[in-house]
């Protein structure tokens, strides 16, 4: 896009004294011609740029125009550049490389590349899930329905959806959409979602109601956990529900927590052996108490 190169150019400018057309021209793909447009361009919004003819030409900002090269502060650009590279970790396009590219035009940038923050969004399947997000993303600007099966506690069904929003969230992405089959809308995990097609549809955006926009109403927490972990497992529980999620008394960990899905309640629990013992868990009207999976 044009001002994408725009602020490409400017950025370039910004960060050397001096730079060439040729040099601009090749590093955002156009001709000679579009750069000396786009000069123009900048020149007409009131940036003070010259031309230089001849041996050492080139275009550069007027000298002694006082111009914040920090357009973004560096802490926004930081924050900026890692976001751009934790999309990368599952993204196909190269144009988050283009841009990461013109944020530090060279080693002079106002932030460097390097950044201490690393953020890998993909998974164990990540080809598979790049796939689908771009594969959605492009249903999403198209307007085009998708279908796929989806596996889920219940078994497996075939769903064909209005897709609207790619969500990262519980440490897992989701499509959010509106299920033709349910006539509501609904949250699919894209690791369950397989045989992804993009039919020729259209359909036309429908508003998301506000109590929908809250995501994490999708999850309710139905079934509710009291159990004493031994002290030793401290450090699971730290690392899966935080610091706050326990109390530690002479008996162990007391632990209470809200769970949307009850064979991973059960799943998460074995995986402690004879480390907890459960004392409540409430499903919805029904209370299961005390039972200990050290006798199971």
């Amino acid at each position: 896009m044009k001002i994408d190169r725009l602020l490409g150019i400017l950025t370039v400018l910004l960060h050397n004294n001096r730079v060439t057309a040729p040099y601009l021209a090749e590093k955002f793909e156009v001709n000679r011609r579009t750069i000396g447009r786009d000069i123009d361009t900048l020149c007409r919004a009131g940036i003070p740029i010259i031309t230089h003819q001849g041996s050492g030409g080139g275009i550069s900002i007027a000298e002694g125009f006082k111009l914040d090269k920090s357009i973004l502060t560096a802490t926004e650009l930081s924050g900026i550049i890692s976001a751009l590279k934790g999309f990368g970790s599952v993204s196909e396009e190269s144009q988050i490389e283009r841009t990461l590219d013109k944020l530090g035009a060279n080693s002079n940038a106002v932030v460097s590349l390097h950044e201490p923050v690393v953020i890998d969004l993909a998974s164990y399947y990540k080809g598979d899930l790049t796939k689908k997000i771009e594969a959605i993303k492009q249903a999403i600007f198209d307007k085009k329905i998708i279908e796929f099966d989806y596996f889920y506690d219940k078994g497996e069904s075939h769903r064909r959806i209005e897709p609207h929003i790619v969500i990262f969230q519980w440490a897992s992405w989701y499509v959010f959409g509106y299920c033709l089959e349910r006539e509501d809308w609904r949250m699919f995990k894209l690791n369950r979602l397989w045989n992804l097609t993009q039919i020729d549809e259209t359909f036309t955006l429908r508003a998301i109601p506000p109590e929908k926009r809250d995501f994490g109403s999708h999850f309710s927490d139905d079934i509710k956990l009291v159990a004493i972990f031994d002290k030793s497992v401290k450090y699971q529980l730290i690392e899966s529900y935080g610091l706050d999620s326990f109390r530690e008394d002479e008996d162990g960990l007391c632990f209470s927590f809200g769970y949307s899905n009850r064979e991973y309640a059960i799943s998460w629990l074995l995986s402690f052996g004879d480390k907890v013992k459960v004392f409540t868990c409430f499903c919805k009207v029904k209370v299961f108490t005390c039972f200990c999976y050290e006798s199971l």
